[in-house]
């Protein structure tokens, strides 16, 4: 029998957005084909040591919220409640929302949308021995103190930066004792006029002999604030992500349209998947929408898409590479969204110089944009960049189809890398 304590993630999102100069919710903001919010609660509902999502959100957008997670299929989200007028006001309505019952609470701010699950994992981990854990990185940049003066302010102390920490959230906590904490906060005059930033002030001032752990975070745990954070996510985002190995067993009987590619394809159907396999021979010329559109209505409803041609640029004729690499990826999208369920995958065929690369802008492109398009419907889209053995590209794209990776350009550049 299972004795842990559960772990509830609770999102606290009741921000307006007056700082990111929107005009709603910067939580609702889109980044990299999501809402903010919605990148948050895939990283919490993806956690197998989290157990339950209560989500606080600014009054008036709460309908916005289920709308999000009924598309979403969100299943650990149990509540979603109107937060309040500040930050502390909001948890203590999430404190409230729990009930009686002792559990851990990781009180994550949703504008964070960054969140590595490694950190969830060590958080909960770290609450198994302590009862208030945070998360904190190294300050890079030295802290001054600063004196003020009739003209202004000078530097009245430079801080030791090797024990200076930036916080970040999650903050977590055993529930009775974040409860305890706030409710000797809310009995004291003082705590309105002088109120703490974040959770872990509440404890720290009201249970100072409770230690706060800490956990490493990370460098792209940013918090959407001002405008220029939006930009900054966006790029943080876009950076390659790691393919995660998977069972590509994963794929016996779903349906896989191969357009081009003959290793992806025998190797696809050596992991059980039923592959519909097209090539130029077959009369399939991706260049050609018509072409493609009725190889591709004959399949009817497919899992996944996988369009890799032959590299047509590797002979120097310009017009044809912009057919084939260009237009030929545009088209397989075009012809495959009204059959697609799970995802599609675009192959840059291998080559250099200047007709490569710009296949290669084109189709990072077009692989984020319709990724943003197409996530609303639950359709995921990512790219290969190839430079390696046509084995290693095969088995990184059955990688990337089995994984839950979208609107990602990933290199695979040396084999065993």
């Amino acid at each position: 029998m299972d004795s842990r304590l559960r772990s509830i993630g609770v999102l606290l999102a009741g921000g307006v957005g007056q700082r990111a100069g929107l005009g709603r919710p910067k939580q609702l903001a889109e980044v990299a084909g999501r809402t903010i919010i919605e990148h948050s609660l895939a990283v919490f509902e993806a956690a197998p040591e989290i157990d339950e999502i209560v989500v606080l959100m600014t009054p008036g957008y709460a309908d916005q919220i289920r709308e999000i997670v009924e598309r979403g299929g969100y299943r650990k989200v149990s509540k979603i409640v109107d937060g309040g007028a500040s930050r502390t006001e909001s948890t203590w309505r999430a404190l409230r929302a729990l009930g009686d019952e002792e559990c851990d609470v990781l009180l994550h701010d949703a504008v964070r949308p960054l969140l590595e699950p490694r950190i969830i994992t060590e958080c909960v981990r770290a609450l198994e021995t302590h009862q208030a854990v945070n998360v904190a990185i190294p300050s890079s940049d030295t802290v001054l103190v600063a004196e003020p003066v009739p003209d202004g302010e000078v530097i009245g102390e430079v801080l030791d930066r090797s024990r200076l920490r930036r916080s970040q959230t999650p903050q977590c906590f055993r529930l009775s004792v974040i409860r305890e904490a706030y409710e000797r906060a809310f009995a004291d005059p003082e705590f309105g006029r002088r109120p703490a930033t974040d959770d872990c002030g509440v404890v720290l001032r009201y249970l100072p002999d409770v230690p706060i752990h800490l956990v490493p975070g990370s460098e792209h745990n940013i918090k959407v604030t001002h405008p220029a954070d939006l930009h900054i996510a966006e790029l943080l985002f876009e950076l390659p992500k790691a393919v995660p190995a998977g069972d590509r067993r994963a794929l016996a009987g779903q349906s896989v349209v191969v357009l081009g590619d003959t290793e992806t394809a025998e190797l696809a159907a050596a992991q059980g998947a039923r592959v519909h396999a097209f090539s130029r021979a077959d009369g399939v010329r991706v260049e050609d929408f018509d072409s493609v559109a009725k190889a591709l209505d004959g399949v009817g409803g497919v899992d996944h898409v996988v369009s890799a041609p032959v590299a047509a640029h590797l002979d120097g004729l310009a017009d044809e590479a912009a057919g084939v690499d260009h237009l030929g990826a545009l088209n397989v999208a075009r012809a495959a969204r009204p059959h697609l369920r799970g995802s599609l995958l675009l192959q840059v065929p291998r080559g250099s110089g200047a007709l490569h690369a710009s296949t290669a802008a084109a189709l990072t492109g077009l692989t984020r944009a319709l990724a943003r398009e197409w996530a609303a419907d639950g359709i995921r889209v990512n790219c290969v960049n190839t430079a390696a053995s046509p084995l290693l590209v095969a088995q990184t794209s059955l990688d990337i189809l089995i994984s839950d990776l979208s609107g990602q350009v990933i290199d695979v550049r040396v084999d065993g890398a």
